[in-house]
């Protein structure tokens, strides 16, 4: 038979069967749909290489440091500069930061995105300028002048594209640096918001000492370096740059021993896509079971309309048909129905990724990668094939032997055996345990997500805005200045409507960036033999413990004139507190300090735990400074030059609000932009934007495979009681109550469930690990969640059970017996 001919008589027989068709196709609709869709994801995100030259040879190049618990350190400037000048398994090395400049000069003054980074670090990406030039070995040189890179953006935006952009100068910071490139159109560096430009990070070897972990480094290997020769190869440069570098004033050498510093190389994808693939991993395994439960229940609808079908079948046979030829033309009907609806699918999918994208979580990284592309179309031909195999193998294993018995069987006066409804109970136990399994998981993230919800984040986020600014020492060059002219702003915000309280400071909870370092603490050299545990440090305003809702729990804040007196005093967190002195009251009057070249400073107050790095994380050690400080961390004098401003108000995140708060700041000097604009209510939703965003997907996943799985059991038992009508009848005649033949029906479906609830129970013990990095205090084989998901499904089993079984105990035995 000619495959045109083959398809119309397909195509007819669908037609012929419209509820049949419309429940197969919107089934593996939405499995295959949402499968395509969480796959388009994963592809784009993971599967796709990065987007330069040799994406293999690319790492990131980092360190750790057990022995002050760092797992992920970045690397110093001493660091760099031995590894350029004396590895053997590299190309080359670059440093790269993140940054945010203020721009005058053109147009209104604004803060930018901006990256600092070593000469190399484009070159090693790979990347032609689209003008000019990139930045050389020259122009790294302290005594070089400084220059700048331009986005291809920032250089249509502000410049028009003209050519004659070249050798211009600009204003970053208050310093004039020189244009000398503009980077191509599709340029992407690694996964950060597109920086208005790039500009050199000169450092001066001659001034280096050890420390300054703070630089994010990525290199090329060389051809045919393989990750574990480069790591052995900086494994053995770190005992050369401690050799190298004299301590920073205030540290010994000691101390950078005992922190155990070893190199942690890693494909520069990983720094890219970070620990998202897990979650990934998860909802594809996830979708992939709903997919099989449609498949199953598709395979049960097959068998149906297949055993319809038998005496037709059993008469082609009869006729000459061999086994291959209908086996043949049953797998071409499901093949036809697994094409139709992945086409669906696909239509499905493309609302899906919008949805995906607009539901992921904060910083999902390679977010413009992800699409249907040529990867997801292969794979939803992929998908629509294998699910063809999955339900329509079911069948034909079944029937595509029918012989002429055929025609002396299945008559409407037989009851079906055991052997007839073998295959769909199998199938409905399968839809069971995974339903079972996919419960499970969205159980445990709906615990994890209460648990989140019951953690104190130690502030109040709600009704704050937050922005930052910079102060360059182009502009202000005495430092004692700084704090003025941050207070003179503090007050012009202060005095806008609905404002009741404002502060600045170094950074604010869960903005993603943490500055750690030791403390030693007066009288306990004993204890600190070992190497100081890094706390989490932070200059604030007086104001700023008000401002944020962080409950001072002994003692008081700062004042400012302890700020401009620089007085030596500190406020700690209350588990630093009773770490060393064991109530916050007796951490009173006691002195810390940082190097040993420092001023002793005396501690004022303890205040709450705050959960700095994200609620899925334990609150830090915290140590809380004044905006300038005097002989601190061996420098003369520190003052924080780029405060975020933390402004409480009912109007936060308004555009009303954020125009006042903008001349506010330009009262006190024009030529400050603001940048990083957000409010500390979002940056607590990031935190848990992850979690949330499992749960959803898992609950959805979770949601369909219930509901799928109890549509199967019911069309188990209500095809059973169809079949059986003759059987139930003659019970009935005999004296069989009602509740007995409902009783017998419902322990069936019944024991379905249960089998597919054991086999699950397996299944779910061995899956759930791999989700233990995604849930929060909460253990994988949770006993609650475990127990509610089984009584969930076996009440859902029950009631799937129930419906048909009521019909069959109302059937009236002299009609059924007249019938047959």
């Amino acid at each position: 038979m000619e495959l045109g001919t083959q398809l119309k008589q397909v195509l007819r027989r669908l037609r012929r069967a419209p509820l049949f068709t419309f429940l197969t196709l919107l089934m593996l609709a939405a499995g295959v749909g949402a499968n395509v869709a969480v796959f388009s994801v994963l592809e784009g995100v993971l599967l796709k290489p990065l987007p330069y030259p040799h994406p293999e040879q690319l790492i990131g190049v980092w360190l750790t440091a057990p022995g002050v618990n760092l797992l992920n350190a970045t690397l110093s400037p001493a660091d760099y500069f031995i590894y350029r000048e004396q590895n053997h398994t590299l190309e080359d090395i670059g440093l790269w930061d993140p940054d945010s400049d203020t721009v005058t000069g053109i147009g209104e003054p604004e803060q930018v995105r901006a990256l600092n980074v070593t000469d190399g670090t484009l070159a090693i990406l790979g990347v032609k300028p689209a003008l000019g030039r990139l930045f050389s070995r020259a122009d790294d040189l302290p005594s070089a002048p400084p220059t700048v890179v331009l986005s291809y953006g920032y250089w249509q935006r502000k410049f028009g594209g003209s050519p004659s952009v070249i050798g211009r100068t600009i204003i970053v910071d208050g310093k004039p640096r020189q244009i000398i490139g503009v980077l191509p159109q599709e340029f992407h560096f690694l996964d950060q918001p597109d920086a208005a430009f790039v500009a050199l990070d000169q450092l001066d070897r001659s001034k280096m000492t050890l420390g300054q972990y703070s630089h994010q480094a990525l290199a090329r290997l060389k051809p045919g370096v393989t990750i574990e020769k480069a790591d052995a190869d900086v494994a053995r440069m770190l005992p050369i740059v401690l050799g190298s570098f004299p301590p920073p004033p205030g540290f010994s050498l000691t101390l950078f021993k005992q922190a155990r510093i070893a190199p942690n190389l890693r494909p520069l994808k990983r720094d890219v896509t970070g620990d998202i693939g897990t979650l990934l991993w998860v909802l594809m395994g996830s979708l992939g079971m709903v997919l099989l439960i449609a498949c199953a229940n598709v395979a049960n609808l097959f068998l149906v309309r297949t055993e319809g079908r038998q005496q037709e079948l059993a008469i082609r046979t009869a006729l000459g048909a061999s086994r291959g030829r209908i086996a043949g033309e049953l797998l071409f009907e499901s093949l036809v129905i697994g094409l139709l609806g992945s086409l669906l699918g696909l239509a499905v999918a493309y609302a899906g990724i919008r949805s995906l994208v607009k539901l992921a979580p904060a910083g999902l990284p390679r977010i413009d990668n992800i699409g249907i592309d040529a990867q997801v179309l292969l794979f939803t031909l992929g998908i629509a094939i294998l699910t063809s195999l999955l339900f329509g193998s079911v069948p034909v294993l079944k029937y595509a032997s029918a012989t002429a018995s055929g025609l002396r069987e299945g008559g409407r006066t037989l009851s079906q055996s055991r052997e007839r409804h073998r295959a769909r109970n199998i199938l409905v136990t399968l839809q069971v345990a995974l339903a079972f399994v996919l419960l499970i998981s969205s159980g445990l993230m709906i615990r994890t997500f209460r648990a989140l919800a019951r953690v104190d984040p130690g502030f109040n986020p709600a009704g704050v805005q937050t922005f930052q600014i910079e102060i360059p020492s182009a502009q202000i060059s005495n430092d004692e200045q700084v704090p003025r002219m941050e207070e003179q702003i503090r007050d012009k915000l202060a005095a806008l409507p609905g404002v009741s309280d404002v502060a600045f400071s170094t950074a604010v909870p869960m903005d993603g960036n943490p500055w750690r370092d030791p403390i030693l603490v007066q009288g306990r050299e004993d204890a600190q033999s070992g190497t100081p545990r890094l706390r989490q440090f932070n200059l604030v305003s007086p104001e700023y413990f008000q401002t944020l809702g962080i409950p001072i729990v002994a003692g008081r804040t700062f004042t400012w004139s302890e700020i401009y007196g620089k007085i030596p005093v500190a406020i700690v967190g209350e588990s630093l507190a009773r770490e060393y002195w064991r109530t916050p009251a007796d951490a009173l009057g006691k002195r810390i300090r940082v190097s040993t070249v420092d001023d002793w400073r005396e501690i004022i107050g303890v205040v709450g735990n705050v959960h700095y790095n994200g609620m899925t994380e334990d609150a830090p050690s915290s140590v809380y400074f004044p905006t300038m400080v005097a002989k601190f961390e061996s420098q003369p004098i520190r003052v924080e030059r780029t405060p975020t401003f933390n402004v409480r108000s009912p109007r936060a995140g308004s555009q009303a609000f954020l125009s006042e708060l903008r001349q506010a700041v330009w009262s006190v000097d024009t030529s400050t932009p603001l940048a990083q604009i957000r409010t500390l209510g979002d940056l607590y939703d990031s935190s848990v934007s992850r979690t949330s965003f499992t749960l959803i997907m898992l609950g959805i996943a979770g949601a369909m495979a219930l509901l799928l799985g109890t549509v199967g059991l019911y069309g188990v038992i209500a095809y059973s009681v169809s079949q059986r009508t003759r059987e139930i009848g003659i019970r009935i005649a005999l004296g069989a109550q009602q509740k007995e033949v409902t009783r017998m029906f419902v322990r069936q479906g019944l024991l379905l469930a249960g089998i597919g609830v054991a086999f699950g129970l397996a299944a779910a013990f061995a899956v759930m690990r791999l989700m233990s990095s995604l849930l929060f205090h909460v253990s994988p084989v949770d006993p609650l969640t475990y127990g509610l998901v089984t009584v969930g499904l076996v009440l859902s089993a029950l009631v799937a059970s129930y419906v048909p079984s009521r019909r069959a105990a109302s059937v009236n035995p002299v009609e059924a017996l007249r019938a047959e």
